[in-house]
Order: C-alpha cells, then structure tokens, then sequence
C-alpha cells in the first residue's frame, strides 16, 4: 500500500457508497436462512467460520474436500444480488491465514483470559480458553483472539481468532471455545444446539444426529489434546486448502506460458529511450520504455480490468486461443552502469499505482548507490487501471475475482519482463540497453532480483515464490493477508464506505473479508508463503508503527517463512507485546551475517500501533513511517548486500535500526 492514495479515489468511493446505500426503511440483506446453514450457530449462517460443515467430500481434491457454498448461505449485499459461489467452490480448503469468527453475545475477553495480541505465547498455555488444534499433527497452534472493534452493535460482534503464523497448507483444525466469561465474570453458557451436539448419543431422528456424527471426530482429537465437552462454549473444524489448490491457478499459467517459450527470449519492442545528462539527473543515466508480449490467460483478448481468468470445463485456467497480454515496462538505467554493468531486478509498485513508481526518487537512490537497472510493468489487477473494478467489487462480491486473477497475469507479465532482462537474446541485445560502444549495461550473469514496497512487497513474495529467475527479493514494508490487513491501513477507509453501504452489519462484514481472502490468496503472499523460503530467499524491510500495513501482517508473514529478526529490533520498552516479536527467531548483534530470510525493522519514533483491528489514524499516532525504510541509505545498503550475496548484514550495529522520517 502506499501513502497517498490516487487523486479522485474518495470522491468515487463515496460516489459508489451513495449509490449503493439501501432505503432508510429497508433493512440491510442477508444470507437466506434456508437451507445450509450450520445447526451449531443458527442466528448467523457461515458462523462459525472457516468450517468444514460448508464442504464435501471430494476423492479428487489433495485434502479429500471441497468448498460447498450454496448461493443461499452467502451474505448477499444491500444491492440484493446473491453470489456465484464457484470461483469460492474450485477450492479444496480455506485459506491458511484465515480469521476464525465466532459470535458470542455478551462475551469478555480480557475477562475470559483470551491471549491478546501482546501475549501470543498465552495462546498454549494448557488452560487457554480458546484453542487451536492441527489435528494432522497433535500440534497447539498459536493465535490471538480480538473482539471486532469497529462493531457498532454489541449483540452483532464478531470474536476474531488470528493465527500467529499460517495454518499449514492442507491441514485439518479443531477449534475449542471454552469457559467464557461475560463483563460480569460470569460463564457464558453453550447455546442449545452445540450442548445437545456435545452431549449424549442423540437418537437417529434427531435432527442434530447429522451435526453430531460429523463434529464427533473433532470433538475426539481435542479431548486427546486435554480438551474435554465440560465447560465447552463451542466446538467446530476445517480444513485448510491444500498447496495445489492455493497455488495451482498461477502455477499452471506459468508453466504453459514459459513452456510455450521455450529457450527464446519473450518478445519484446523497445518504445522510447530518453538519455539524461548528470545536470537533469545525477543518478539515472537513461530511462527506457517498451512493451513484452506473453501469452493472454484472461477470458477477454487483451485482458482488460475486469478481466478473469479463461477456464475450461474442469475450471483449469487456459490462453484464450491467440490471445497475447501487451506488458507495458519502464526501466531505470543508473549512471553507475556506464562505468560497470549494473545489476537486473524487477521493481514492484504500491497500491493501485503504477510502473511508473520506479522512477520514484528512493529506487533512483537505490540503483545510483549499487548499481541495479530496474525494471517495471504494470501489476494488473492491482494497478491504477484496476481501480473502478476494486471499488465495484467491494460492493458485488461476483465481481471480486477478477482482482486476483488479473492480478495472476500481472504476475506473469513481470515473470515475462524479468526473463527477457536476463536472457542473452533479450533486452539487452538492444541498443537501448547498450553503450555506443556497444558494451551492455546491465549484467546477466548475476541473475534476477527483486525489490517491491508496499503493495510490492504483499503481492511480491508470491511473484518470488513463482519465478525460476529470481533468487532472491526484498519485501518492502510488507505483509500478508488482506483479510487480515484492510481493517488496520489507513488507505482502506475510502474503500470502507463503500463496504459499509453494501455490507451494513459489521459482522457481514467479517465474513465477507474472509470470503474475498479466499479467492485473494491466488494472487498474494498469504498462499504461497508456507513454501516461499524453500527455495528463495527474502529479506523483509518493515516500518515500526507504518499506518498502510500493519506490523501485525508482518509478524504472521516472518513467522510462517520462517525469517529472523535482526536483533535488537527495537529499544527497551518500545513495544507493548509480553515478549515482543515472539516466535521469531532471533540474529543478535556480532554474529557473522546470515544467510537465509531475515526482517528489518527501522523505527522512525512512530507512535506504537493500534492493538485494536483499526488502523493508526489521527494525530495521536502522529508520523506514518511507510516511505522512511526505503528512503534510509543504511537500508539500501542492506538491501544491496542481500540481493547481490545473499548475506544479510548488520547495519545498524548494537542498537535498533532507526530510519530518519520522510515528508
């Protein structure tokens, strides 16, 4: 994300909001009750959420399961429109990041002793009120419960339950609910259906004997894990999709693309060469634009916003016959590459903006000072482009995936770039990317790198995770997982209105963000990250108290790749956490530089973010340090070790990285 969003953005959110907001005497739609719903919550359909009640059995699937959502059980929005569940039905599981939302009226958690952001690690005590079980393994798995603190309504508000790290992809949870407490101190009680469920044998005509048999195996694995029914408020399960179902869409795109390639170089048209004298530009030499061609996956020639993905009868994604996908690029040559060829790496822009972010100051700062060309194209899906789709989509969920799925071209366009920045009959066989002398500028034999900020970092590790080129990529002010992101970026509230008129009640809210993360995590970090690091590597820069991408993100994200944090990361009593960064394995200060994944942090004195869902808003959270990490030449330094050695290097010595803020 990044800091200022496009000029006209609020103005056509609350436009959109205006139009979209239901009569004042209609009440807001919902989900049909008919039908579908699980018997365990009968007030709200998909509560609880993600649940396995919502999937069937599927011998084909990876995780023998598949999503079964009927249209019925879906929140509709106030437009009235119910929605197409088959893009959320390809899936074999939920996303591994996925929000555990339950509702339980009058519910306390600070009273119930519910481990809070700053305490994960309470989150396994042996007599934690809530708990998370891998039923594949035996396994406790770490989390942290919030109240949804943008509800309105008390009776309406969702409990979220956060994963510390991702599930692991495939896997199968029980969850346990278990002596909640009210404001009062006393216990909540076990609503009548899930009591009748958790109870005795329910005779063969008992309208809940279904719901019993199916939750019994669940039921059995907690009470092997010490968690018995006595005092158990609720209990359900899920699966989580397996890494095929999550990652195969991109994957089977890349696959047909670069084998239709071959050993060739993509093609490509140079469209423009502007050479800067030192006066005009002291750090970039040239600028370069053009176009490469790949091959079009989107169901409309050319791939216009809107645009998914072209399947077949089995819902495999396929090039639209003769179908090409133009990928506009812009490339910044530094001047340090006349003297010696300079670095390749790919550059990822921020939130809906655009190739040309790569002529942002801090990347010119980046390729002077280390010499790197860097490359840029459009992220379709996430560009400025996509902007009207993005807006119309949180009002009609139908709409919705487009956004990843244009998102996965997008992907494949860059992969397409980078392969033709580093190939020898690429672009560098052009005089564009030559000296008069005819010497190249950029150097092939180092490989590709990658550097993405913001939004190019969220949706850039799964870029990493897909390419055969790039060996190693800088995750810029990052995180993961937009269901869990939204509410905590600033940058989200001219999308908030136009959420809240479509979805009134914050608790479809909820649901309706861990839908959209569903379909969202084919084209992000969220679903790739379990295996992001098994064959790359990525250092993740982060910015204490960053108002567009919650510190929050970044935690779950080191903590599922299994980066380490350069230590100190931040000065005694900086953070609010029991023990900060916990579950993240340390690099302390003097120890020979790491080779492996690794998180920054760099604190601009920001003060300390919301431990709220909502985002650091209003003077009282005073500087946003969003832009600071990459405008630090310290930073840079370290980003240039990393991509160019792999090593990651202490720069900041024996006290915490700091990062002087930027205007």
């Amino acid at each position: 994300m990044r800091q200022r969003l496009l000029s006209g953005l609020l103005a056509a959110a609350l436009g959109a909001a205006a139009l979209l907001a239901p009569p004042a005497h209609t009440a807001p739609a919902g989900p049909s009750g008919a039908g579908g719903c699980d018997p365990l919550a009968p007030a709200e359909c998909l509560l609880p959420f993600p649940n396995d009640w919502y999937t069937r059995p599927d011998p084909r699937t990876d995780t023998g399961r598949r999503v079964a959502f009927d249209a019925s059980v879906l929140p509709r929005p106030a437009t009235g429109r119910a929605i197409d569940p088959a893009a959320w039905n390809r899936s074999d599981g939920f996303s591994p990041g996925s929000a555990l939302i339950a509702q339980v009226p009058g519910l306390d958690l600070a009273r119930t002793g519910a481990a809070p952001l700053t305490d994960i690690g309470s989150s396994l005590d042996r007599d934690a009120p809530v708990v998370l079980l891998d039923t594949t393994t035996g396994e406790r798995w770490p989390y942290w419960a919030e109240p949804d603190a943008g509800a309105t309504d008390p009776a309406r508000r969702a409990l979220l339950i956060h994963p510390a790290r991702n599930f692991r992809d495939g896997h199968h949870y029980a969850v346990a609910l278990r002596r909640l407490k009210d404001g009062a101190g006393r216990t909540i009680p076990a609503a009548a259906p899930f009591a009748a469920v958790a109870g005795k044998r329910l005779p063969a005509r008992d309208p809940l004997r279904a719901r019993q048999d199916r939750l019994r195996p669940a039921l059995t694995a907690l009470r092997k894990a010490g968690v018995g029914t006595q005092g158990l408020n609720l209990a359900w399960d899920f699966t989580v999709a397996s890494t095929r179902s999550l990652t195969g869409d991109l994957f089977t795109i890349r696959d047909d693309a670069f084998r239709r390639l071959g050993t060739r170089s993509p093609g490509f048209t140079v469209t423009g060469v502007t050479d800067f004298t030192a006066d005009q530009d002291p750090r970039i030499a040239r600028e370069v634009t053009g176009q490469i061609t790949v091959p079009g996956y989107l169901d409309q020639p050319g791939g216009p916003p809107g645009a998914v993905l072209n399947r077949d009868r089995n819902g495999t994604p396929h090039r639209l016959p003769r179908s090409t996908q133009p990928a506009t690029f812009r490339c910044e040559i530094p001047r340090a590459a006349f003297r010696t060829p300079s670095r390749p790496s790919l550059y990822g822009h921020g939130l809906l903006g655009s190739r040309n972010e790569v002529g942002a100051g801090n990347v010119k700062d980046m390729a002077a000072e280390h010499d790197f060309t860097f490359c840029a194209t459009d992220w379709i899906g996430m560009a400025k482009d996509d902007i009207p789709v993005v807006l119309a989509a949180l009002a009609d969920p139908n709409l919705f995936p487009a956004v990843p799925e244009r998102s996965e071209q997008g992907m494949l366009n860059a992969l397409f770039l980078g392969r033709a920045l580093i190939h020898t009959k690429g672009l560098t066989t052009d005089p564009a990317f030559r000296t008069a002398g005819g010497r190249p500028l950029v150097d092939i034999r180092h490989g590709l790198a990658y550097d993405g900020n913001s939004q190019g970092g969220i949706l850039g590790g799964a870029l990493v995770a897909a390419s055969s080129d790039i060996r190693r990529g800088v995750l810029g002010v990052t995180g993961m997982n937009y269901g869990l992101l939204l509410d905590r970026s600033a940058d989200f509230a001219p999308f908030q209105r136009v959420l809240d008129a479509a979805y009134p009640d914050k608790l479809h809210q909820q649901l309706v963000l861990q839908l959209f993360q569903m379909v969202w995590d084919r084209g992000e970090t969220n679903a790739y990250a379990n295996h992001l690091t098994d064959h790359h590597q990525v250092l993740m820069h982060i910015a204490y108290g960053d108002h567009q991408v919650a510190n929050a993100a970044a935690d779950v994200e080191a903590r599922t790749i299994g980066a380490r944090l350069l230590s100190p990361a931040l000065a005694a009593g900086r953070s609010p956490d029991t023990v900060p960064y916990w579950g993240i394995r340390r690099i302390g200060p003097g120890q020979p530089p790491y080779r492996g994944s690794a998180m920054t942090v760099w604190d601009s004195g920001t003060p300390t973010p919301p431990v709220t869902n909502t985002p650091p808003a209003g003077p009282a959270y005073g500087h946003d340090p969003h832009e600071d990490p990459r405008n630090s030449p310290a930073a840079r330094q370290q980003k240039a070790t990393f991509l160019t050695t792999g090593r990651v290097i202490n720069v900041c010595g024996t006290t915490p990285c700091t990062a002087s803020p930027t205007s």
